[in-house]
């Protein structure tokens, strides 16, 4: 049997090789300094560096999303439980509470009555979402549904993170929150492309500038 070709071992060396690509390939240097880790973690978590071409936020994204978590309870709701689990955990204060209600037992019975998805269902069960970070990753009918929370009256969160996939809704979704007449802070991903883990890949790279 042929032996594997020759690869990297090292953890630490690979992590340092794959942000010093992305830093080499890609022109951060057309973004706000805020917004440069949060790109960099965004290209790592997909490995397409033409994503920074679909990138869009608000003026004040980044800063607005590491001072919601620096305050006293931060909350940060989730539309999948694999959004969820994308969070790097040790990088978050200790008392961040990571919520995702697509579970709960009255979600389904909710989706029927409103005639939505349980995506757009469980975010009815989101509590506290004034100053709240929310980070979408999977359903359209979750980000229309919190807009229209919020045009409603609802509180609005500090942050959306909105960065569903799809074929089917997700680029007008997207479309919707960037075009934003509500003052919401937002970052997005304009198109199809999308997923949990380039959502969760926004909240590390926002936890991980609490260091600085």
């Amino acid at each position: 049997m042929m032996a594997v070709a020759d690869y990297i071992h090292d953890p630490d060396e690979i992590y340092r090789q794959s942000f010093a690509t992305v830093e080499r390939e890609a022109r951060l240097d057309r973004l706000p300094e805020a917004m440069r880790p949060l790109a960099m973690r965004l290209i790592h978590s997909c490995g397409m560096i033409d994503i920074l071409d679909d990138l869009d936020f608000s003026g004040g994204a980044a800063e607005a999303g590491i001072a919601a978590l620096k305050t006293e309870r931060p909350v940060v709701h989730c539309d999948v439980e694999m959004v969820k689990a994308g969070i790097t955990r040790k990088f978050l204060p200790p008392e961040t509470r990571l919520v995702c209600t697509l579970n709960e037992q009255e979600v389904p019975d909710r989706a029927k009555a409103i005639g939505n998805t349980r995506s757009a269902a469980a975010v009815e069960f989101w509590e506290e979402l004034g100053g709240s970070i929310v980070v979408i990753g999977n359903a359209p009918t979750a980000l229309f549904h919190l807009l229209d929370r919020i045009v409603a009256g609802e509180a609005k969160p500090a942050l959306i993170i909105g960065i569903p996939v799809g074929f089917i809704g997700s680029a007008e979704s997207k479309a919707a929150l960037a075009g934003n007449e509500l003052g919401l802070e937002f970052v997005t991903v304009h198109g199809r492309r999308g997923g949990s883990a380039m959502a969760a890949s926004i909240v590390n790279a926002l936890a991980s500038g609490l260091k600085s």
